[in-house]
């Protein structure tokens, strides 16, 4: 059966230095992803990461939000959500979102539910993609990043990241989207596409449900 156009919809979650962001990059433009370009341009690829509640740079925002920010988040959330239903036949590529905001709000004692946002997101395709590393290496993958890094002393706690990491494969095992974990060790994003391009097609999440 031959589909018109290409619609992903997909989250990459992971804690850092596990090549999400280069991956999202990389599916963003990737022909079995997104199709043929020709030429570059406009394509939305949007982070939970980006740090808008404060105005120090590195600061709060729809991840590590405080207790009292918590409803300016969810309103966040459902501005992205409608957003994505009233856009439906289009591709989205989203670089860490409500499993990495869980993931940090539970280490701080709190439990928001994303259940709703989910229901919302299951209707229109979206899949998650959890890039992880074994945790021997992370310490040789901080020595590499330190080298570009504006905020080196996000790095210094390399166990915070293999925590995070268990935590997030528990809280992508018990998602209600489409799951798929990838090892992002050696930063294969080549593999890495191929991969998803492939789980995206088997699954049909590379057109619009």
């Amino acid at each position: 059966m031959a589909h018109d156009k290409l619609t992903p919809k997909i989250i990459l979650e992971g804690t850092r230095l596990t090549h999400k962001t280069d991956l999202a990059f990389a599916l963003n433009e990737h022909p079995r992803i997104v199709g043929p370009r020709r030429y570059r341009y406009h394509a939305p690829l949007i982070s939970a990461e980006w740090c808008g509640f404060s105005a120090t740079p590195w600061g709060r925002g729809l991840v590590n939000y405080a207790p009292e920010e918590e409803a300016r988040a969810f309103e966040t959330y459902a501005t992205w959500a409608r957003l994505f239903e009233l856009l439906p036949h289009y591709s989205w590529i989203v670089d860490r979102f409500h499993l990495s905001t869980l993931a940090w709000q539970i280490t701080t004692g709190r439990h928001p539910d994303f259940g709703w946002l989910e229901e919302r997101l299951r209707p229109l395709g979206f899949h998650v993609v959890l890039c992880t590393r074994r945790e021997d290496t992370f310490e040789g993958a901080r020595a590499d990043r330190l080298t570009v890094s504006g905020n080196p002393g996000q790095y210094d706690d390399l166990q915070a990241f293999v925590r995070e990491q268990d935590l997030l494969r528990q809280l992508a095992g018990r998602s209600t989207l489409p799951v798929l974990e990838i090892d992002m060790t050696h930063g294969d994003l080549d593999r890495a596409c191929t991969l998803v391009a492939d789980w995206m097609t088997e699954t049909g999440g590379l057109w619009a449900p």
